[in-house]
């Protein structure tokens, strides 16, 4: 009588754990978070100076004409305050972060791996993003609780503003960051957008306090939509097609600068 015999299978070979984009940019968010709480001086500017801006901006607001316009104090200072989270939290925050890293080979290195280019400035951008949309929430919170202003009569229309503003923010301070060449000057680079987005975007000054000529063309300034969607939804005066307009303008203004950084966005260090 024969015998078989049966060869066990060898088991296959172990495999780690596979790369998805989500988990490539979550690793590459955390290791930002770290360097974020590691740099007091961004840290300090991201989540304190937004919270103090708008205290100025209360007294000012004494010698504006804000019941001739239909706003209040309320309607001026909430949608300022988020302004200048996403200005200060957001833009000028990430265009220090885009170059410093770059100027470190950090990018370059990160390009060498699985990592893919959209992924790693979303990564880099993730802990920017969300300390702005965390601030932006406490103080929309803040302003609506200590400002007497009650519940958004169009709420959707804050979130989308907020949203939208997010995006828009972290696309124009990688176009920033492509024309920076030293950390150093990263400092100073994002002045420009600020000063005209604090003074033009009816961030400081409402747009309808401006002459209407000059109102027309700040309401086409990148950052102006997203002011306008977030008072729109506390208000609630915005019409249908002052909403699509608003929200045309800042999918353009972010399509925009997306193509940009996929034109002139500098993975080397600048010579």
């Amino acid at each position: 009588m024969s015998t078989t015999t049966t060869r066990a299978s060898a088991p296959p070979a172990a495999r780690g754990p596979v790369s998805t984009p989500r988990t490539r940019m979550t690793a590459l968010a955390r290791a930002e978070m770290t360097l974020l709480g590691r740099n007091k001086g961004t840290l300090f500017a991201a989540l304190f100076v937004p919270l103090v801006l708008p205290f100025s901006l209360r007294s000012a607001s004494e010698q504006m004409d804000l019941a001739g316009a239909g706003l209040t104090v309320g309607t001026l200072l909430l949608p300022a305050a988020i302004g200048f989270s996403l200005l200060f939290a957001v833009y000028s925050a990430l265009v220090g972060v885009f170059v410093v890293r770059r100027e470190e080979l950090v990018l370059k290195r990160l390009r060498t791996g699985e990592l893919r280019d959209g992924e790693i400035l979303a990564g880099a951008a993730t802990p920017a993003l969300l300390s702005g949309l965390v601030q932006s929430v406490l103080l929309a919170v803040g302003c609506a609780l200590l400002l007497d202003l009650g519940a958004p009569s169009a709420v959707y229309l804050s979130v989308l503003g907020l949203l939208l503003g997010l995006v828009l923010c972290a696309a124009l301070a990688a176009v920033t960051a492509s024309f920076t060449r030293t950390g150093e000057s990263a400092q100073v680079t994002p002045l420009p957008f600020m000063f005209v987005s604090m003074f033009g975007s009816g961030t400081v000054l409402p747009l309808e306090l401006l002459p209407d000529r000059l109102a027309s063309v700040c309401e086409l300034l990148p950052l102006t939509p997203v002011i306008t969607l977030v008072r729109g939804g506390w208000t609630g005066d915005l019409s249908g097609a002052e909403t699509l307009g608003a929200v045309a303008t800042a999918v353009a203004w972010t399509v925009l600068a997306v193509f940009a950084v996929r034109r002139r966005f500098r993975w080397e260090p600048r010579h």
